[in-house]
């Protein structure tokens, strides 16, 4: 009867525990497709989760950092998306592959032509961004979320050093140091060729340990196949002289 109540307890304190943590996590967040390394350019998604059960997100609007503007940001194509991509001119204009730019995305908003992101359910949104900061560690986006009930939830509250995470923070984008090699990040079809290297290697050295083990096997066996023909014909002998 103890143990059952105290399952009982336990699994009521665990689903408050849940039910109080689960919101903390439900939040735009961003994410690189690999690596986002310094002074590279890299593939990000914005992802959005859906947080009401009764109304669809249709829009997300997304501002960029004006304290570390960068040249190029391409989102990808979406179906049931509208998307806008809006400039500003620099303050200071940015010098990329000796070129100077003197604009740079400022926001991109994206407009659901269709149901948007139902209750239940989150969408990524990819772009591609570059040249990263080298001067960094990570880049903060504020996103504003908006429901089809007219609700805005504005994700910009910026997270401060030893305090407890903000109620609605903004998307943070954690920066890597650049390699020594001189390559940025890192794609998926990168990572895709290092595995399939990887495992025709090991399917190489697999291959020559099975052919090195079947050359033993088989010297064994011709040196065990000697003896004993060379033990049949002293046998042979032995019989004939008896």
């Amino acid at each position: 009867m103890k143990v059952s109540r105290l399952a009982a307890s336990g699994a009521l304190a665990g689903a408050a525990v849940l039910a109080l943590s689960g919101p903390a996590f439900a939040h735009v967040s961003v994410q690189p497709e690999g690596t986002a390394a310094k002074g590279g350019y890299a593939v990000v998604d914005f992802k959005v989760p859906n947080e009401r059960d009764d109304a669809s997100t249709t829009k997300l609007e997304v501002t960029f950092p004006a304290d570390h503007p960068l040249a190029s940001a391409m989102p990808e194509p979406m179906d049931g998306w509208k998307i806008k991509v809006t400039k500003s001119e620099l303050a200071k204009p940015l010098e990329v592959h000796g070129k100077k730019i003197t604009e740079a995305v400022s926001k991109i908003t994206w407009t659901a032509d269709g149901k948007g992101i139902e209750p239940g359910y989150f969408e990524k949104f990819p772009v591609s961004v570059g040249a990263l900061p080298e001067d960094a560690d990570e880049l903060v986006f504020k996103a504003v979320q908006t429901y089809d009930n007219k609700e805005v939830v504005r994700w910009i509250e910026v997270q401060q050093d030893g305090q407890e995470e903000p109620e609605n923070p903004a998307p943070v984008l954690t920066l890597s140091a650049a390699s020594e090699d001189g390559h940025h990040g890192s794609t998926a079809a990168e990572d895709a060729s290092d595995k399939t290297t990887t495992a025709a290697s090991d399917s190489a050295a697999t291959s020559d340990g099975s052919d090195t083990t079947a050359r033993v096997l088989a010297v064994v066996g011709i040196a065990v196949g000697a003896l004993g023909v060379a033990y049949g014909v002293l046998a042979g002998r032995r019989r004939t002289d008896a």
